[in-house]
């Protein structure tokens, strides 16, 4: 039977598939399942499996487009409806030290595994002019730290052979949803994590109670006025943000005509999506500063988690397992890269005692941008979602900078 490629039948699939986790979540006889396998992982390695299987084919689908563009900025306005601003600030300052930590690790991890992958390698090391790796590898070091519009920016600014390309973006995609994949299940272990870091978790348990205090106060029945309410505001937010977004990324060039230079150095903050979720994101902190804020009690935040699912069952489809032997130095380089991320952030989490959830969302802000890193947020939380948007855009900030550091230690590495 030939693969699914219908959008319509592979919708219904997902969201079939997201039904099942959650009923079978709830049911006793598989409580110690779950309490190992994190219900947010097999939303995510589920669809991942249906390609393995060629069940479905996702090569021409647009579903993943539609999740980050229209349920994405949905997600976050209902989801930063009720959040109390104040009361993330106030999560202090280990947050920005982990995601810096985070965007290190990039740095200086991508020249560390050149070196050590082309010490066994060395037919890796040959390659000069436009083919040279290290090239390549900056592209890679841009999406991680900032994302596609920063990958880009390093693909203009050092002219990496477009022919070999996708070979990079094959090792960004699949070793970047392999640790998203890592980071979510050990959501599961945090308790045994934060334990071992000897972490302060004050803060945050803080937020949540606060936050679920809220939600408790304003709980009503939802009536067809407020669900059709949920929907305008989630939408119609949406709506402005792209508007907003075109608007500000298409007139920067002219306000600025030194980013009409993709090799600029900060050309990828013209990126129309960069401005959509950051507009998103005001949108809905403003809204918190409403009446609109009540309307948590008929379920916005709810709502927006069911987005978030649905952009996480799309995300696993982006990675095909079978694709997994096809480059296998190019990915031991991706994953001796992303190991030395890990450590890094893991020895500064055990320094500065900082707990799980900062180091996750943290690390995820760089590697998997704003895309994901709410995912990540909202699995700890439905509350700190806002937490990981607000630090992916730091991300999108610094992915140019950063990953021209990178790429410049690259070089070097390859000419040792």
């Amino acid at each position: 039977m030939d693969s699914i490629t219908n959008d319509t039948i592979i919708f219904g699939l997902l969201a079939f598939i997201l039904a099942g986790v959650f009923y079978t979540q709830k049911h006793k006889r598989l409580q110690s399942f779950y309490n190992v396998v994190p219900a947010v992982l097999l939303c995510y390695l589920l669809p991942a499996i249906l390609v393995y299987l060629k069940v479905i084919d996702p090569s021409e689908s647009k579903l993943y487009f539609v999740a980050s563009r229209y349920l994405l900025p949905a997600a976050l306005v209902l989801m930063t409806l009720s959040v109390d601003l104040k009361a993330v600030l106030r999560l202090g300052p280990k947050a920005l030290i982990l995601f810096f930590t985070g965007t290190l690790g990039i740095i200086i991890g991508g020249p560390l595994a050149l070196l050590i992958t082309g010490s066994f390698w060395p037919e890796l090391l040959q390659l000069e002019g436009n083919d040279a790796i290290w090239r390549g590898l900056a592209t890679i070091a841009g999406s991680w730290i900032g994302g596609g519009a920063n990958q880009a920016a390093m693909l203009e600014v050092f002219s990496y052979n477009k022919n070999l390309y996708g070979s990079m973006v094959l090792v960004d995609v699949l070793v970047a949803n392999f640790w998203l994949a890592i980071l979510i299940f050990f959501v599961g272990k945090k308790t045994q994590i934060d334990h071992y870091l000897k972490a302060d978790n004050r803060s945050i348990d803080h937020l949540i109670a606060k936050m679920e205090g809220y939600q408790k106060s304003v709980r009503r029945v939802a009536t067809t006025t407020d669900l059709m309410l949920l929907l305008g505001v989630g939408f119609g937010a949406v709506g402005l943000a792209h508007f907003i977004g075109n608007y500000i990324s298409s007139h920067l060039p002219y306000w600025f005509p030194v980013l009409e230079d993709p090799k600029h150095i900060l050309a990828s903050i013209t990126s129309p999506f960069l401005w959509m979720v950051l507009t998103a994101t005001i949108i809905g902190i403003l809204a918190s500063r409403t009446k609109l804020r009540s309307l948590e009690g008929v379920g916005s935040s709810n709502l927006g988690s069911v987005f978030i699912y649905l952009l996480v069952a799309t995300i696993g489809m982006q990675i095909d397992l079978r694709a997994i032997g096809e480059q296998p130095v190019l990915l031991l380089i991706g994953l001796i890269w992303i190991t030395i991320h890990s450590l890094l952030l893991f020895l500064v989490g055990k320094w500065i005692k900082a707990p799980y959830f900062f180091l996750a969302v943290g690390s995820q802000a760089n590697v998997g941008g704003a895309a994901s890193a709410p995912v990540i947020a909202a699995s700890f939380h439905p509350a700190l979602s806002s937490v990981g948007i607000l630090l992916a855009i730091c991300g999108y900030i610094v992915g140019t900078i950063g990953a021209y550091f990178c790429a410049l230690l690259l070089q070097v590495a390859h000419n040792l």
